[in-house]
Parts: C-alpha cells; structure tokens; sequence
C-alpha cells in the first residue's frame, strides 16, 4: 500500500527539528523560484523539497548572524 505524503513526512522527519527547519527553508526558496536539484514534473514545491531530503541532495546551513547594534 502506498503511502500519503503527509505519512511520508511524518516518517522521515519523525520529531526532528533539523529536518523540518530544512525543509522549510528549501520550500521557501523553491517558492521563492530556486531551480529543482533533481529532474522531475513535480511542480509541489513540498514534495521537491522532500524528494532533495530523501536523496541527500540538501542539508541544513545556518545563515549568519548579523550583529546586535
């Protein structure tokens, strides 16, 4: 049986905060009109997101800190 993406988030991210952060910030950028890392038809920007994940294609870099004035 197959699984919903709802389940297969669930799955993968299972509780990880670093594995939603990064997903969040690549879905934003995809929205935001960032190229798909992988070849696909696929136009969810949620689901590119979490095929990239799956594949090890995106990791999670902190941005800089901008200093305190």
């Amino acid at each position: 049986m197959d699984t919903t993406l709802p389940q297969r988030l669930q799955k993968a991210v299972s509780g990880s905060f670093h594995k939603t952060a990064l997903l969040q910030k690549r879905v934003r950028e995809l929205i935001r009109g960032a190229a798909p890392l992988i070849e696909t038809r696929e136009e969810n920007p949620i689901k590119i997101a979490f095929l990239e994940m799956e594949r090890g294609l995106i990791e999670l870099i902190p941005e800089e800190e901008t200093p305190l004035l």
